[in-house]
């Protein structure tokens, strides 16, 4: 089989390249995905606060995944669920596995989709018992929101950052009682007012700079030994849950099986401003490069992969662009595009996202060979939030020079 494009992803980012492909008139496009509904992580989201900047309006969850569902559906794209790329049989023709068979596509543009995850309990190497009721916000919320569960108990939350105040929300409407929100760090990584919230209306206390050190029960989980990171002092705490949040990672195994050239920070592929990858052709968008965004990001994404790749549909073989590769200084961790296309679009939005594994308040910087490109104004910098970083600097890097180093002033 053959299709001008195909999708590897029905979440937000995949479905609104759907539907800005068919609407630049990219022609045929085919969106699959191993999940047997689209929508992505959405589904599963009961909470309100989709859509804002995508759709301009406000949704709960649910909604929102519906929505661009049928938007991409009515557009004339064809979506095949419960479908899984299980190996690429060249630069862009795929395998593609299902209860039908296997098939293998061929595509003149493929967009990777695939999202990303939490790291589960053991990779992070959290020792101890191994009993049932340890879990993920994203199996938490499938439990819960899809498969209707109820859970009573104690429950702890490892992590204070956007995520864990939604598995916090999650857990009580679930009939659970949240005993507290467990973080490495000093403090919280949210805003200020999800922390205020927890704290007034759910009466949920953050532990700040305390890790977990080991998983207790046997049959049933019967609690978890804590530790301060500045005295060394443990306690037990009794729980009945255990929910680890955050720490994300692109679910990266189809860009790496393909031979992309991965970026160490990201740990998704390298990407330019354009969202093309290392192999012509190839594009990723969403939280496969910039891990985790909100779901209107990860869609604003998905649309600026659509413009690159309806371009290059256009355009036809073309020689190889030149790309200047932009790099980080800890502590930033990484930054997305992390590539610029020289002569290309500006990154989605018009900025570039890095993140810190600091708290600080500090100026950006942008530097190449020694000169300044630009230097951003004060920022507040605190871990798990986006830091953006205007892309007006590119007009001034020199094509030909070495590569862009941003760094904390």
């Amino acid at each position: 089989m053959k299709t001008d494009v195909l999708v590897i992803g029905a979440g937000p980012a995949g479905l609104a390249a759907a539907v800005e492909l068919r609407r630049l008139g990219a022609g045929s496009v085919l969106v699959v995905d191993r999940d047997d509904q689209a929508g992505g992580i959405p589904r599963h989201s009961a909470h309100t606060g989709f859509g804002a900047r995508d759709l301009r309006r406000v949704l709960s969850g649910p909604a929102y995944a519906r929505r661009y569902a049928a938007a991409a559906a009515d557009a004339g794209a064809e979506i095949r669920l419960g479908t899984a790329v299980t190996g690429w049989d060249g630069p862009r023709r795929v395998t593609l596995t299902s209860a039908a068979g296997v098939e293998s596509v061929e595509a003149a543009a493929v967009l990777l989709a695939t999202g990303c995850r939490e790291r589960p309990r053991p990779a992070r190497l959290v020792p101890g018992d191994r009993p049932p009721g340890i879990m993920t916000t994203g199996e938490l919320q499938r439990r819960v929101y899809l498969a209707g569960e109820r859970l009573a108990g104690g429950a702890l939350v490892v992590g204070a950052e956007h995520v864990s105040f939604s598995a916090m929300v999650t857990l009580a409407h679930a009939g659970a009682d949240v005993i507290a929100l467990v973080t490495h760090l000093p403090r919280h990584t949210s805003y200020a007012a999800f922390a205020l919230a927890a704290g007034w209306r759910w009466h949920v206390p953050v532990w700040a700079s305390s890790v977990v050190r080991r998983v207790e029960g046997r049959k049933q989980l019967a609690g978890v030994e804590l530790a301060d990171t500045r005295t060394g002092e443990t306690r037990f705490v009794p729980c009945d849950l255990l929910v680890f949040t955050g720490d994300w990672i692109p679910d990266h195994e189809l860009a790496r099986a393909a031979g992309l050239e991965m970026d160490p920070g990201t740990r998704g592929p390298v990407i330019d401003t354009a969202l093309e990858t290392s192999e012509p052709g190839v594009f990723a968008a969403g939280n496969l490069v910039h891990a985790a965004e909100t779901a209107d990001i990860a869609a604003l994404g998905g649309r600026h992969a659509a413009q690159g790749i309806a371009a290059a549909l256009q355009r036809g073989p073309a020689p190889e662009p030149l790309r200047l590769p932009v790099m980080v200084e800890p502590p930033l961790l990484w930054i997305s595009p992390n590539a610029v296309r020289v002569g290309g679009p500006v990154p989605p939005r018009g900025r570039f996202v890095l993140r810190s594994r600091v708290f600080r308040r500090a100026r950006i910087e942008v530097r190449q060979e020694g000169r300044r490109l630009a230097t951003s104004n004060p920022y507040r910098i605190v871990p798990d939030r986006p830091l953006p970083l205007g892309a007006a600097w590119i007009s001034r890097a020199d094509p030909g020079g070495g590569p862009v180093i941003v760094r904390i002033r």
